[in-house]
Formats: structure tokens, C-alpha cells, sequence
């Protein structure tokens, strides 16, 4: 059905599945193609994962014969042929100097209130993007079927629920986690009150996804967490886990690996992905041996706290940071590497061990979150926060060929099985449906 809701004239003409329910699917898809508006205020193409995960599910629905247009604010994601981009300006002020805003820009009250925001402390994108979207898509209305939101959780999407507009939220994991991760690693009383003046914007998106009636997670412990977190009602939560892209991320036969090097794809700066953890590991294995070294897709804020441990622990020589690479250049850093890790304190879902285990690079995990669940037999998993077993198991898989060739191989069966894009839109299309019928 064409979404229905009150506003101008558009401006341009732009439950679980059981695994009978899944095998079915992919013969195809069922019923008439969808016209679907895929959300994301943020969507940096090789970072974040927002981005990546706009990119893979628009291919993914595009392939299986489905309309897919991506409305973003900026970074802008990086999209395949035959998926339609809508950019939805901002101020983006975490590419530019906040002093560089003009008085022309600051004359938008949505832009004023981005650059107040970020001037005090906080982060209002999410609510602007939310404003701005609802906008052109009320001037849009005729040209969607459905409205996917990629875990904005704003007012505005809310309002587009509100027009009779069939609307599914995604969201990863309660970002509630990460305050609590955050101020836990904070003795400093005045940084403990900034944080919380950033994340300000959860208590909108508490608010929002307890009146939200569609909403898809990633896994079974993000979908425990946000009942709990965030109070929404287990009849509007669906699982739908995400999926990685085989055809690029593959064992490379040709490329040698370097027995003493371990890669990681690990947020500098963001507590939730526990890199202290793995740098006190690390320190471990260099005490051992000082051979060993550490590749890092990461980019660390210049003078912040992850370059004061490196330096702290001495380690600068051993570390190299690889900063905005391809997914190209992450798949052969992989083949490269003789293990994988994931130190994350907390994870909804884990998007780069599964990565790994479809390169056939060894894996070690926390069991932060949903790891344990997700990585499962495919790679080795400590505890979360552990440094010690951490620096234990990377030291068996380092050491121990008949292992980590053990790991490399149940971790591309398990992406096999459980992870493959296309049953995972195909997965998606049926809550798309489902939405649509109940409006």
C-alpha cells in the first residue's frame, strides 16, 4: 500500500522467522516489488557501522527486486548502483570547525539548534535529521510503501507513524549501554557531567521507541536489552540479524599472513569497544615477545586517552593504525593477520567478528552483549573486561596452528549458515510486509 498522510503536495517525482519460513524465501520474493525510504542521520560509508549497514541491506533489497532510496544526512553513505540517494544537509559539525559556521547557516533554526548543541556539549542530529526527514517525506508521501529508520529514534519518526505512514525502526543496541560503559570509566567528576550532556538526546530516543510499533534488532540479547532499557513491549520487537558481504570479505589464499600479528577493528575512543582492554593484552604478548604487532582499523582522537595508554604501556612501535580504509583494504589486513579480535565490553550485534570469520582470519571475542551469541563456535570467547584472558587466548591461537585453521574454518561455516545478506533482506522484507498490513 502507498504511504497515506497529511501534508503538501510532493515537490518532485524522486516475529522470528522459523527456518521453513526462511528456506521458502529464498526461491524469492514474495508479492509486488516495495518502494522503501531507508533512514540514516549519520552514515559515515567505512566507519560507524550505520553506514555499512545502509549500504549492504540497500544492495541486498535492490537484488531481490525491490525500489530502495536512502535519505541521509552527512557523512553520506557509499552506495551500489540502482539505490537513490536523498541527502539531507546539516551542519555537520564534526567535519568542520565549529567556529566556521556562517551567519547565513545559523539563520535555519534547525542549524542554529545543531551548532547551540554541539557548543554546549551536546548532540541534537539525531532530532534535526528526525525534523528533516519527516518533512520531505510528509512532501514525499505518494512515491514509499514503507519507511525504515535506521535507529534515529527521533520525534519526527514518531510523527510519521502518527501520519498512518508504515514505519520500521531498527535499532542496534540501547545506546544506553554506552553511558553506562562511559561513566563507569570516568573518575573526573566535570567529564562524568559532560558525557551526560551528550548523550541528552537518549531521553528522546527512550521516549520515542516505547511508542514505536515495529521495531527490528539485530540479535536476541539486543532485543532482551532494549525491552529492558528502553520499555518497549516484546510483541513490537523482531529479530533480523545483520549480514556480511561473502563476495568481499573471503579468504585470501595468495596473500601471506604474518604469524605474530593480530588486527582489530575497534572504535579509539569509544569505551563500549574496550581497546584498553586489548592494549593491556597486548602488553602482555610484547613482554613476551617483542616481535608481535598490532594493526589497528581505527583513527584515535590526537592527545586523548587511547594515545596516553599506548604511550603509558610503550607501545607505539609495536601499534599501527590504519585510518578511513575500504573494505577492500580491511579484507586483506585480515588475510595478513594471524588472528582477529574483538575486546568490545558490549556489543548488539558485532558486525566486525563476523567480518573476520568470513575472511577465515582466527577469531577471539569478548562475550560482550550479543558476541557470545553471534560468534558462538565460530571464534574463541573470554570474558569481557579480561585482559589477562585475553592476552591467554590470543597467545593459544598464535601458537597453536591445528587451532586457529580450526577457527578460520567453523567461522566461515558459521557466516555461511547464519549471515548471508540475502536471507537477511529477504527476512527484512517479510517485517516490512507485516508492518504494511497492520497499518
Amino acid at each position: 500500500m502507498p504511504l497515506v498522510a497529511a501534508g503538501p503536495e510532493p515537490l518532485i517525482n524522486a516475529p522470528l522467522h522459523t527456518p521453513q519460513a526462511v528456506e521458502a524465501d529464498c526461491h524469492g520474493p514474495k508479492g509486488d516489488p516495495l518502494r522503501i525510504a531507508l533512514l540514516g542521520y549519520r552514515s559515515a560509508p567505512f566507519s560507524g557501522g550505520q553506514g555499512v549497514y545502509l549500504r549492504y541491506l540497500s544492495q541486498a533489497l535492490v537484488a531481490l527486486g525491490h525500489d530502495v532510496t536512502v535519505i541521509s544526512g552527512p557523512p553520506y553513505p557509499n552506495l551500489v548502483d540502482g539505490v537513490a540517494l536523498v541527502k539531507l544537509p546539516s551542519l555537520d559539525l564534526y567535519a568542520r570547525d565549529l567556529w566556521s559556521v556562517g551567519r547565513a547557516e545559523l539563520s535555519d533554526p534547525l542549524g542554529r539548534k545543531e551548532w547551540l548543541s554541539k557548543l554546549t556539549g551536546g548532540f541534537a542530529e539525531p532530532w534535526t535529521f528526525g525534523e528533516r526527514a519527516r518533512d520531505w517525506l510528509l512532501a514525499h508521501a505518494d512515491q514509499f510503501d514503507v519507511v525504515h529508520d535506521n535507529q534515529t529514534l527521533a520525534d519526527g519518526i514518531l510523527d510519521l507513524q502518527r501520519a498512518g505512514i508504515p514505519v520500521v525502526t531498527t535499532i542496534h543496541h540501547p545506546i544506553t549501554r554506552d553511558l553506562r560503559v562511559a561513566l563507569a570509566g570516568e573518575p573526573r567528576w566535570w567529564w562524568r557531567l559532560m558525557i551526560r550532556r551528550w548523550y541528552a538526546f537518549l531521553k528522546m530516543q527512550v521516549r520515542v521507541a516505547g511508542q514505536l510499533r515495529h521495531i527490528v534488532t539485530v540479535s536476541k540479547c539486543s532485543a532482551a536489552d532494549i525491552g529492558t532499557d528502553f520499555g518497549v513491549l516484546p510483541n513490537a520487537l523482531h529479530v533480523v540479524p545483520n549480514g556480511v558481504d561473502t563476495d568481499l570479505f573471503k579468504p585470501l589464499p595468495d596473500v601471506i599472513r604474518h604469524p605474530k600479528t593480530i588486527i582489530a577493528t575497534a572504535s579509539a575512543d569509544a569505551p563500549l569497544k574496550g581497546l584498553p582492554v586489548l592494549l593491556k593484552a597486548f602488553k602482555v604478548l610484547c613482554e613476551a615477545d617483542p616481535a608481535h604487532r598490532l594493526v589497528l582499523i581505527a583513527r584515535p582522537k590526537p592527545g586523548g586517552d587511547t594515545e596516553a595508554l599506548i604511550s603509558r604501556l610503550g607501545l607505539a612501535e609495536q601499534i599501527r593504525f590504519v585510518g578511513d580504509a575500504s573494505h577492500e583494504d580491511i579484507n586483506r589486513l585480515y588475510a595478513e593477520s594471524a588472528v582477529a579480535v574483538v575486546p568490545s565490553l558490549y556489543e548488539g550485534f558485532g558486525l566486525p567478528a563476523v567480518e573476520a570469520m568470513a575472511a577465515g582470519v582466527p577469531l577471539v571475542s569478548s562475550d560482550g552483549g550479543a558476541l557470545a551469541e553471534v560468534v558462538a563456535d565460530g571464534g574463541l570467547l573470554v570474558p569481557a573486561g579480561d585482559s589477562e584472558a585475553l592476552a591467554q587466548a590470543l597467545a593459544r591461537v598464535l601458537s597453536d596452528p591445528i587451532l586457529a585453521q580450526a577457527l578460520s574454518d567453523r567461522g566461515r561455516q558459521r557466516v555461511a549458515s547464519e549471515f548471508c545478506w540475502s536471507v537477511c533482506a529477504q527476512q527484512m522484507v517479510q517485517q516490512y510486509r507485516s508492518c504494511i498490513d497492520a497499518c
